[in-house]
């Protein structure tokens, strides 16, 4: 009886604690509403000439897709280019047309869990992302593709190329290029919730967190955040990350830590007029870190022009084919 009764304030304590963890983790996903900024960014975009998906074999042997674009005339290097949030290879192919017309190669991948890759939402751990980026640079050089490579990535791609860069698969990179990225939320350049492009669900994630620090991870697979896409756009969009979806494609939660790391050069390219990012920060963002970060602020630029919009897409690409290895 003594035993029991000093067990039973701590495991009531426990039970309770389960309770409001559990009911966290219940509370649903909300989906916001479309978010003009970025749909009709996408609308100008010039989708004529795709080329087709082609596949790679991933470590774990699923097939993740890509698309290749040849450099037009000589060569002056290689890129992968990673999309946004929500999008696929399609949302970076005006930037890799124009970059092939200055002689940079571009191989454009689904990130696994978006377009043709994976499960939709969802990948199986955390630092997937980053074995399937290895795994595609293996791919393209054993194709034959021995040109300097850069890693360009827009906005959560953006974030997650400063993620690659201080880590040490940035030995694979000459140059990493951030378009319009995003920093996480400690950032100062972020926005709240991205300037109504997403709709994180922060009970579940702190409850998931929380479980995770306690070494628990059933549940990561939920989905915890929610972006702005049109409705009926599933075929093509992907609505919904999961926990480990989120965690991994972006910058560190300690960004300023990947900064820290990151040996090679950063080029960081704002859009002055961004709707989901205070642009006007980045400068404050990078200060005060070892790493050489070159800051461009583009004038009459937004969020998806750097990606979609010809006049944009003209500077970014010229800033690009420029750049130069350490």
């Amino acid at each position: 009886m003594l035993i029991v009764r000093i067990l039973r304030w701590p495991l009531a304590a426990a039970g309770l604690v389960a309770l409001i963890l559990a009911g966290m983790i219940a509370v649903p996903v909300v989906r916001p509403s479309e978010l003009a900024a970025v749909s009709d960014g996408v609308k100008v975009a010039d989708r004529s000439n795709i080329p087709p998906l082609r596949f790679t074999q991933a470590r774990d042997g699923t097939h993740l897709a890509y698309r290749h674009y040849p450099a037009q005339g000589p060569s002056r290097g290689a890129a992968i280019l990673i999309h946004g949030s929500s999008g696929s290879s399609v949302a970076v192919h005006p930037l890799a047309r124009v970059l092939a017309d200055r002689g940079i190669e571009s191989f454009a991948p689904d990130m696994r869990g978006h377009g043709a890759s994976g499960t939709r939402g969802d990948i199986s751990y955390l630092g997937q992302l980053d074995d399937d980026l290895a795994d595609l640079v293996g791919r393209i050089r054993q194709d034959g593709v021995s040109a300097p490579l850069m890693l360009v990535g827009h906005s959560s791609g953006g974030g997650f190329a400063l993620r690659i860069s201080g880590s040490p698969l940035q030995n694979l990179f000459t140059h990493s290029v951030l378009l319009a990225p995003w920093l996480g939320t400690n950032s100062p350049s972020s926005r709240s919730n991205a300037g109504g492009w997403a709709s994180p669900n922060l009970p579940r994630i702190v409850a998931l967190s929380i479980l995770r620090g306690a070494g628990i991870v059933c549940c990561d697979q939920l989905p915890v955040i929610a972006f702005a896409v049109p409705p009926h756009s599933s075929r093509i969009l992907t609505s919904e990350y999961s926990m480990r979806l989120l965690t991994n494609f972006g910058a560190n939660r300690n960004y300023r830590g990947d900064l820290v790391t990151a040996k090679l050069p950063i080029t960081l390219i704002g859009a002055a007029d961004d709707e989901l990012m205070h642009a006007g920060k980045y400068e404050e963002a990078v200060r005060g870190t070892s790493a050489t970060v070159d800051v461009r602020i583009l004038d009459n630029a937004r969020h998806m022009d750097v990606v979609t919009s010809p006049p944009t897409l003209t500077r970014v690409a010229d800033l690009i084919a420029n750049l130069r290895g350490p």
